[in-house]
């Protein structure tokens, strides 16, 4: 499947000035599909910043979290984000 406009990433908590914020996707996808380049086609515009971390939930029969930070964010485009390594 693919990234659908209709079904975007939630923002669950907002930095506070130029701090991070944590978002919230659910989907179908595996999380090496959701770090594909520019996968969240509107990610400028919902307010993505470079660093931000985004929890993924597959909401399939495999259900699991991973977590992902935002690597790229296109000026007035999209967002690619690349799991992340907890240390």
């Amino acid at each position: 499947m693919a990234y659908a406009t209709t079904n975007p990433p939630q923002l669950m908590v907002q930095g506070m000035g130029d701090g991070l914020s944590l978002w919230s996707y659910a989907h179908t996808d595996i999380h090496t599909d959701v770090d594909a380049t520019d996968y969240f086609s509107n990610g400028d515009a919902l307010g993505m910043k470079v660093n931000d971390t985004v929890m993924v939930t597959k909401t399939d029969a495999t259900i699991g979290v991973t977590v992902h930070t935002v690597t790229v964010v296109t000026s007035g485009g999209a967002a690619t984000v690349a799991a992340a390594i907890l240390a």
